[in-house]
């Protein structure tokens, strides 16, 4: 065990403090003196104290073994999900909350975690064989596609999306063929493409559709600022217009820590969350900004190197689902707030204030830790699958 811990990297370490110090820092300057919500900085700082705790915990626990139960851990999951769905408490316009006390959980954000698990550990199976459209490819996308409709279904727009990033990204070092994933690129890609030109050239007849016959109204509210800002009602786009004024006038080095004028004075809402990276850019600048990216692009860097040197087979897949869920939360979130992405909701990985996000992306880190301590073992030592691959009974004859 001692010669696993020496292999930890200190580097992941080091900028999982700096990425807590930042949050820390960042809520404090635009929660202090508010009633609502002063004191939220020491709750963040809580909340990563609990996610230190599920990070060397699982550096130290074999990942392995939850590769091993993924089937189980997906199918837990779900039920998780459909109970939201029943008895789930509504924030923000999305049904995806579990209240227990002053205790608050968001499911969907946990789910990211639970299918990476869940396709690892399938994929594993597949013993380096190319994977088959109908046989892998339909099967695992429609397992990914149930979880999807269940979060779209609960207004949560952000997570939902995460999943189908998730999916392409092991899919895609998964042995897929070439052609299949060009197909699917050109699917994706044409089917994005036909809904932006509908929404844009048809905005009335798509916005009644949506409103009507899928009943999410408040997918207008997402869209509208994203693709039609000058159609998008003042509601609509005033989180997003004042978050662009925000973020310009931080220029290059900042107005100076809690000193934003928008920030400061209330103008962006709920910037200590979602739009924390607003608070960033004004007060620290673009340096601030540019510091914060390099930051991640370290990050993702090392567990990219984690997984290059795993010789397990599940390894990789594990640290592809977990740059992709950090890759997707990181451009999502930024990119609404300078209007590149439309406004989903989703955090900032590490700095948006939330007691599920942070847990679930320190756990993440977690695992990623335990595919470097545990990865280097040989193919033959790995724990035997649960479910034995189905065999071909036309071979044996």
């Amino acid at each position: 065990m001692l010669q696993r811990i020496k292999k930890v990297d200190g580097v992941i370490i080091l900028i999982l403090v700096l990425l807590m110090g930042i949050s820390i820092f960042s809520i404090y300057s635009v929660t202090h003196g508010r009633q609502d919500i002063d004191g939220y900085h020491i709750q963040m700082l809580k909340y990563y104290v609990l996610g230190f705790i599920a990070f060397f915990l699982l550096s130290v626990f074999d990942y392995r073994l939850l590769v091993k139960y993924g089937l189980y851990i997906y199918i837990a999951g779900i039920g998780i999900l459909l109970l939201v769905s029943l008895i789930g408490a509504v924030k923000n316009g999305a049904k995806g909350w579990i209240i227990i006390g002053s205790l608050s959980i968001q499911p969907a954000e946990l789910f990211k975690l639970v299918l990476i698990l869940f396709l690892a550990s399938v994929l594993v199976r597949k013993n380096k064989h190319t994977l088959q459209f109908w046989r892998d490819v339909i099967p695992l996308s429609l397992l990914a596609l149930f979880p999807f409709g269940i979060v779209i279904i609960q207004n949560d727009l952000g997570n939902a999306f995460a999943y189908i990033v998730i999916l392409l990204g092991i899919l895609w070092i998964g042995r897929i063929k070439f052609t299949h994933a060009l197909i699917g690129f050109v699917l994706c890609g044409g089917a994005l493409a036909g809904f932006i030109v509908s929404y844009t050239q048809y905005h009335d007849q798509t916005v009644h559709f949506i409103k009507e016959t899928i009943g999410r109204e408040h997918f207008i509210s997402r869209f509208d600022p994203w693709l039609v800002p000058e159609l998008a009602s003042s509601d609509a786009s005033y989180q997003t217009r004042n978050a662009k004024v925000a973020i310009a006038s931080g220029g290059m080095s900042g107005e100076g820590y809690m000193q934003g004028s928008s920030v400061q004075s209330g103008r962006v809402p709920v910037t200590y969350s979602d739009a924390i990276f607003v608070q960033i850019a004004e007060e620290y600048g673009f340096i601030g900004a540019a510091v914060l990216l390099l930051l991640f692009f370290i990050l993702i860097h090392r567990l990219i190197l984690i997984a290059l040197s795993c010789r397990d087979r599940a390894g990789p897949f594990l640290i592809v689902g977990i740059v992709a869920m950090l890759l997707y939360q990181i451009l999502e979130n930024i990119g609404a707030y300078i209007g590149l992405m439309p406004l989903t909701g989703i955090t900032l990985p590490f700095i948006s204030f939330g007691g599920t996000s942070v847990l679930i992306n320190m756990a993440s880190m977690g695992i990623a830790m335990s595919v470097l301590l545990y990865g280097q073992d040989v193919e033959d030592d790995l724990p035997v699958p649960a479910i034995p691959p189905v065999r071909n009974k036309m071979l044996d004859y």
